[in-house]
């Protein structure tokens, strides 16, 4: 059986090179993930020095599956990891860990079927006085390129997560996901600031 997470961790170093930190979090009913921080790394569009990237290590081990289906395949279904790209110095984005090692359980946990467009909600800040209580998924293939995995398996896609206020939430829910990126767009918004006010949504 392939090691899915050693290619993966392989992926990330061809990308982002060695990490400058990484931890480990374990939750009741669910296999460890790993959360790991590159510093001043760029990926496909070269180095960026003052951005930090968290990166999930762990979620791609089993596919997601459809909590509705009857039997979970163990080989096909997609199988993802989760990334974060914040301006460095800015706050204390190192508290995310743990939140995304949440995020990147909850297929395990409850059977949730991580997918671009979606929400996730966290309760609470990303991180500590963060202004931000969610994450929209953004597509995968930007700064790491998809993992292609012998068949059956699916690819494993590196989905950048996307940071929202409540306020930036809420209208979402309302008008989708691609409105709100597109008016992100439209204001110029820095997505990786970690301290950003809401975007505009009355005009």
């Amino acid at each position: 059986m392939v090691d899915v997470l050693a290619l993966v961790e392989a992926r990330l170093r061809t990308a982002f090179g060695e990490p400058s930190g990484r931890a480990a979090v374990t939750f009741l009913g669910a296999e460890r993930i790993e959360v790991l921080r590159y510093f001043g790394a760029g990926g496909v569009d070269g180095a960026e020095p003052d951005v930090v990237r968290y990166v999930t290590l762990g979620m791609a081990r089993q596919p997601m599956t459809d909590p509705t289906a009857a039997v979970a395949d163990p080989l096909r279904g997609p199988r993802a990891e989760l990334l974060l790209s914040v301006r460095a110095g800015r706050a204390d984005t190192d508290g995310v860990l743990r939140t995304l090692a949440t995020l990147a359980a909850s297929p395990q946990v409850e059977g949730v079927v991580v997918a671009p467009g979606a929400s996730l909600d966290v309760g609470g800040p990303l991180w500590p006085e963060a202004p931000f209580t969610a994450v929209l998924v953004a597509e995968s293939g930007g700064l790491v390129e998809d993992l292609e995995l012998d068949p059956p398996m699916d690819p494993v896609r590196f989905l950048p997560l996307l940071p929202m206020t409540p306020t930036e939430a809420a209208w979402k829910r309302v008008h989708g996901a691609a409105a709100l990126q597109e008016r992100w767009l439209r204001h110029g918004t820095d997505l990786r600031d970690p301290r950003r006010r809401p975007v505009r949504l009355d005009d």
